[in-house]
């Protein structure tokens, strides 16, 4: 079996992996970062928003609170002023690397005024991808087509990982490690309907989970309210470019259901769309009122061309879809798990910092501050003593079980759920047999059968209506605004 040896792994290049090697490598250690795909993949490069900095140190205290309203109770307040207040400290950063950010700060729905800065408009995440991965110094040695089947851990610590080349179970390869960053994005695969890309599966969130490491608030799934058939998103910047939704009989609703209308928090918006679709037989978004909505938003535009439809002269139908996970690997302000020597960040983390419901262009901030600082502890903590464990092999399923997967989620646990809907999910995912993988597929399928127990067994206990988690069977916020954890116990079972 080839063996490599380096002092920081990390897995997942998107956003806070690419930004945790560049700055491990620039504290000096030897760099591992590995994708199961492409270096280019993940879910930042299809980010349209940009990043939500603060304007200046006087904007902190607004954009917490901004932050704090969408999240609806579940935000941690110390660890998000240290996020919010370390974030200019790495937009100087970028800057002076040499990153062009677009002139006038874009407003997006949830925030107090115009903050979040863009870079060429509606491509940020690609152009801020593309040029951190030009950035990657020369100590940091990359991986692609390599999937992480299992984490190396004994005696309560982690010590790198084993992978397949090529997804290949045939090619296995070890890379031992001083200290592990998952950074692998999200969940929204599990879905039938999602922005995400589809290399977001969960494999570091079960990952951590199959070797100890808490996850909590699973359950908390953003949908994404305005997203075209093709799982292509309208941009929540074209909202506050003035665009407005409308219903099928052509009206406008949101007036209904919050002050701030078209600029309500996305869990609101994406509960609205899908109350008036059932109402009515559908929601359109009308991009018109935008001025030059070519130039200003050109992937958008071109999305929507690719689709036969024209938002010049006509509204656009869309609907919700599975976007991004509050929950994750729960961690510290740092990045540390509750498992020695692994770290996360970037979605598959879960810090505080986005509570019940995200606020928008928070995640590529995030992504940004977490990676930066779980380098710097990853690195602290490394230690030279590696044990020599045999590593084994991940349960797998069935390739075709995935369909089964995210119908079953499409219908449980989607932008409203209920106790019966959702027992009936656990039960059917409980009933999907497993079996050793034999590939990289097997193993995403095994991956994506652990992830969607979890977030039904979190929405099934989180018996209240919670930012982007809404019971029907239990309408309102409980007084007590908890997190749901879920931890492995060696029968295999899930235990709270």
């Amino acid at each position: 079996m080839e063996e490599v040896r380096t002092d920081i792994l990390i897995l997942g290049s998107g956003v806070a992996g690419s930004y945790a090697a560049i700055h491990a490598a620039n504290l000096g250690a030897r760099v591992a970062l590995v994708t199961k795909t492409e270096l280019l993949s993940g879910s930042t490069r299809w980010a349209q928003g940009g990043v939500a900095f603060p304007s200046d140190s006087n904007d902190i205290p607004s954009h917490l609170m901004d932050t704090i309203k969408a999240g609806r109770g579940l935000v941690d307040e110390h660890v998000s002023i240290t996020i919010l207040t370390e974030a200019l400290t790495q937009l100087k950063h970028l800057i002076d690397l040499g990153v062009h950010f677009d002139a006038i700060p874009a407003l997006e729905g949830g925030h107090s005024k115009p903050r979040v800065l863009h870079i060429n408009g509606d491509e940020s995440g690609l152009h801020l991808l593309t040029f951190l991965h030009g950035q990657l110094p020369s100590q940091v040695s990359t991986f692609e087509n390599h999937f992480a089947a299992e984490l190396i851990s004994t005696g309560g610590a982690v010590h790198g990982a084993v992978f397949w080349k090529d997804g290949d179970p045939a090619k296995p390869m070890v890379i031992r490690a001083d200290s592990t960053i998952i950074a692998t994005g999200g969940i929204g695969q599990i879905y039938s309907f999602t922005t995400n890309p589809s290399e977001s599966t969960g494999d570091g969130i079960a990952l951590a989970y199959r070797c100890g490491a808490i996850v909590r608030d699973l359950e908390l799934v953003q949908f994404h309210p305005t997203v075209l058939a093709n799982g292509g998103l309208i941009s929540e910047a074209c909202r506050g470019e003035g665009a407005v939704l409308l219903n099928k009989n052509g009206e406008r609703f949101m007036t209904k259901y919050d002050p701030a209308e078209e600029l309500a928090p996305r869990d609101v918006v994406a509960r609205s769309i899908y109350r008036e679709t059932i109402e009515t037989g559908g929601v359109f978004i009308d991009l018109r009122p935008i001025d030059d909505l070519k130039h200003k938003f050109p992937t958008v535009y071109g999305s929507l061309a690719n689709l036969g439809l024209d938002p010049l002269t006509e509204p656009v139908p869309i609907q919700p879809a599975a976007h991004f996970l509050m929950g994750g690997i729960s961690t510290d302000e740092f990045g540390a798990t509750s498992v020695a020597r692994l770290f996360a960040a970037g979605e598959a983390a879960s810090t505080g910092f986005h509570g019940a419901n995200r606020l928008a262009s928070n995640s590529l901030l995030e992504g940004i501050v977490m990676g930066s600082r779980a380098a710097t502890k990853a690195l602290e903590s490394a230690n030279s003593t590696v044990s020599q464990v045999e590593p084994g092999k991940p349960p797998g399923c069935e390739t075709e079980s995935q369909a089964e997967i995210r119908q079953i989620m499409a219908n449980c646990a989607s932008v409203v759920r209920e106790e019966k809907g959702l027992t009936n999910g656990f039960n059917d995912l409980s009933e999907i047999s497993t079996f050793p993988a034999r590939s990289s597929a097997e193993a995403e399928t095994a991956n994506m059968r652990l992830i969607a127990l979890m977030v039904v067994k979190g929405a099934l206990e989180r018996e209240e209506s919670r930012g982007s988690h809404y019971r029907s069977d239990f309408p309102d916020a409980s007084t007590d605004a908890r997190h749901v954890e879920q931890q492995f116990d060696h029968s295999g079972a899930v235990r709270d």
